[in-house]
């Protein structure tokens, strides 16, 4: 076994604090553009509640995607050439969708009556196009952006299913901070998209395999295989109890709505790290190694020290904010 120096470390630890930004992005603001893709099926009032209810957290939960593309940019340089020169067109599509959101949260509010309908098509515009570019980056990544029928499948599979998965996270949500009919509509919208959204999983599950060699080869040979079973059976145990409590109102009301929302965070969480598995030691599959596209140690060093200063800063301010401003949601005003 390679001694472990702080030349391999570290490269390994900026691999790690990267992927656990990006994952703590996906489920925070996952849920509050699940919230936008739901919007359209709401009244008016209670479009009012569901932006209410992401309100205090949505643009500090970007924060995460921020943290997670700088550390790229600085400590992996080599690769975030190769990631976003192939990612440039869905990056921008991306960039788009949240520049959308961010002008038609504030200006739903401010603006007259008339309008206010056109913001909300464009919030909810926004979050979808959003949903939908991140699935595809996600999909081209998995393939090591084969630009073949087949790489383009999947990434389009993943960009179907993304926004699905969003959805479900939103309703989730939803059951935790919305009440009465709105609750009720929350426990619906997720039943209609639980499935799809599952059969899509099991869909995209079947295929990274077949799509790459690399994956296919480090799940199934043994022992491996039944040391990773306990990953796909898990979630299919979090979507069995997902499925019980969107069907079972009593449940929802007795204040266990949270299950749909810890449920699907299980799934991600699952997701993220049986991917980890499947793509180390590559930053770029099959392409660049995480020591191949770090930057110099000595450059890594005073990139530590700016990690250790910020990242504690974020994490307490999330956990602040998320207290401050947890419990039901009401209608968000301006005071105007």
């Amino acid at each position: 076994m390679e001694q472990l120096t702080l030349a391999t470390a570290l490269p390994l630890a900026f691999m790690a604090i990267m992927g656990l930004a990006l994952l703590a992005y996906v489920v925070l603001d996952g849920y509050d553009l699940g919230v936008g893709i739901l919007l359209p099926f709401a009244t008016d009032a209670e479009k009012d509640v569901m932006v209410s209810s992401i309100g205090p957290f949505w643009d500090a939960n970007e924060t995460w995607l921020v943290l997670g593309v700088g550390v790229l940019l600085v400590a992996f340089p080599m690769a975030q050439g190769v990631v976003l020169s192939a990612l440039y067109l869905p990056v921008t599509v991306m960039l788009l969708g949240l520049v959308l959101r961010g002008v038609a949260f504030d200006f739903r509010v401010k603006a007259r009556d008339a309008h206010k309908a056109t913001w909300n098509r464009i919030f909810a515009g926004g979050s979808l196009v959003t949903a939908l570019a991140q699935g595809w980056m996600l999909g081209a990544y998995v393939t090591g952006f084969q630009d073949d029928l087949w790489g383009w499948l999947f990434a389009a599979g993943i960009a179907l299913t993304l926004p699905a998965a969003y959805a479900l996270l939103g309703a989730g949500w939803l059951l935790m901070k919305a009440e009465g009919d709105l609750q009720r509509k929350a426990a619906a919208w997720g039943r209609r998209v639980l499935w799809p959204m599952g059969l899509a999983l099991v869909a995209i599950s079947v295929a990274t395999p077949l799509v790459s060699a690399t994956v296919r080869a480090k799940w199934f040979v043994l022992p491996e295989l039944f040391v990773l079973l306990p990953i796909p059976l898990a979630c299919a145990a979090a979507f069995w109890a997902i499925r019980h409590v969107l069907r079972t109102p009593r449940v929802v009301e007795a204040g266990y709505g949270w299950i749909v929302f810890g449920g699907m965070v299980l799934i991600f969480v699952l997701a993220f790290f049986g991917l980890a598995y499947s793509l180390y030691p590559y930053i770029v599959i099959d392409r660049i190694t995480v020591w191949q596209a770090a930057s110099a140690t000595e450059s890594l060093v005073v990139i530590a020290l700016g990690v250790a200063l910020t990242l504690p800063v974020i994490i307490v301010y999330t956990i602040f904010m998320y207290r401050v401003f947890w419990g039901k949601a009401r209608t968000l005003t301006y005071g105007l």
